[in-house]
């Protein structure tokens, strides 16, 4: 409060000033620029864009300014500071100062014109907050000597329901993933020809109706999520093979083609590993060459080159994380036609292991999705005909042997996991 101290025992007469009442915080910035202000708080959030903050002109001793990455995105999009014709560390305003690093803060203060703005400490919140994983997953979609639009769904032990009524468009040649956490995604695949139609699957495993196409029609891409919460679909064949990319962000809104990297292709798979990042591999080239060339993905979304291929090449091979940050690739077809059960690990820094040999009966275009928070399922396929065969992968990545199927056999279908809840 203020006031006036009238005579007394204990001093003389005077004014009593309001007491501060520390920073005063203020709204998230979004905008890429910023001027702030001495004895105040910013929630810098740079998901859309990198932010240059501009430093106040003139400042006293002890002044203090405190930004926070609100996002943690800085990593991605950085900040610079602009000290506005005062020092920083020391230096002029003709430095660069950037801070680059995801979930930092700054606390600068002003001490004098020699040393000028200060970080009295820089801090990272290293205790990031970890998703829980998807317990739940389903089969979807697919061909059974025609297209279908029949589901399964894989309850958290890995048993596999018999067939739910289907939603959306009947497909084959699509891919899918989760995204949002705890939800999923299908789309493209052919019909009667390519098709970029997408349906979401809600946290309860019920797939929604079709929604328009975004980005080049196409079939035999594959998806992985990444970031944490979104997913990337890529590669495929519209007519010819290509390498395009299509983000999905956390609300299940996939975006307009993203240039490709890496070798165009078709029939590949995708997974994700690493906690937050995701790997395409394997396929055939325009050349109709086989390859196990694999791509990483960045957890920003960001498709890598071309990295050698590790393990036989192949073609309609599945894939699928496990043990809550590795992934593994299993079947698909070999050069001459041969369909085989191998199986690939990929590590938590996305290294590709040599061929595991093949457990369960060899076959091309199962689906996989992980499921039970750390283990891993694949299912269907066609091994000279359709199956609805499945094998569960436990939390090491050992693929078990053979589960009678259950539900419509078929091929060329795609699976994803969903549900927090087991």
């Amino acid at each position: 409060m203020s006031g006036l101290v009238k005579n007394n025992i204990f001093g003389s007469s005077g004014s009593v000033l309001e007491a501060a009442g520390g920073l005063s915080w203020q709204p998230v910035v979004t905008a890429s620029t910023v001027t702030v202000e001495a004895a105040k708080g910013y929630f810098i959030n740079t998901t859309s864009n990198a932010c240059t903050i501009t430093l106040p002109s003139s400042a006293e001793a002890g002044d203090q300014i405190i930004l926070i990455d609100y996002a943690r995105n800085w990593g991605t999009n950085a900040i610079t500071i602009d000290s506005n014709g005062l020092n920083f560390q020391g230096e002029p305003d003709t430095y660069t100062v950037d801070y680059d690093t995801a979930g930092q803060s700054l606390n600068l203060v002003y001490s004098d014109a020699t040393t000028g703005w200060t970080p009295s400490s820089d801090i990272v919140n290293a205790l990031e907050p970890v998703a829980p994983a998807t317990q739940r997953g389903l089969f979807a979609f697919g061909n059974s000597s025609s297209n279908v639009n029949t589901r399964n769904l894989i309850n958290s032990s890995g048993v596999v329901a018999t067939d739910a009524s289907g939603a959306g468009t009947a497909r084959s040649g699509l891919a899918a993933s989760s995204y949002g956490g705890d939800k999923a995604i299908f789309a493209y695949g052919y019909v009667s020809g390519y098709v970029s139609m997408s349906n979401l699957v809600n946290n309860s495993g019920v797939v929604a109706s079709d929604v328009s196409g975004v980005g080049s029609g196409r079939s035999g891409l594959g998806s992985s999520a990444y970031g944490g919460d979104k997913a990337i679909f890529g590669f495929g064949s519209t007519g010819s093979y290509v390498s395009l990319t299509n983000l999905v962000n956390n609300s299940g809104v996939i975006s307009a083609d993203v240039t490709g990297v890496g070798t165009a292709r078709f029939g590949i798979t995708a997974t994700e590993y690493g906690g937050d990042k995701g790997i395409f591999g394997f396929g055939f080239t325009a050349s109709e060459s086989l390859t196990g060339v694999t791509n990483l993905i960045s957890n920003s979304g960001v498709v890598a080159s071309d990295v050698s291929a590790v393990g036989t090449a192949r073609r309609y091979a599945a894939a699928a994380s496990y043990g809550s940050d590795k992934g593994i690739f299993a079947y698909g077809n070999t050069s001459g036609g041969g369909n085989v059960s191998m199986s690939n690990k990929v590590s938590n820094s996305g290294v590709v292991a040599s061929d595991v040999s093949g457990v369960g009966t060899a076959r091309e275009h199962p689906a996989a999705t992980n499921y039970g928070g750390d283990k891993a399922i694949f299912g269907f396929g066609n091994s000279g005909s359709d199956t609805a065969i499945t094998n569960l992968v436990n939390n090491s990545g050992v693929i078990a042997s053979n589960v009678s199927g259950v539900g419509t056999a078929r091929d060329q279908l795609a699976a994803a996991g969903y549900s927090y809840s087991a």
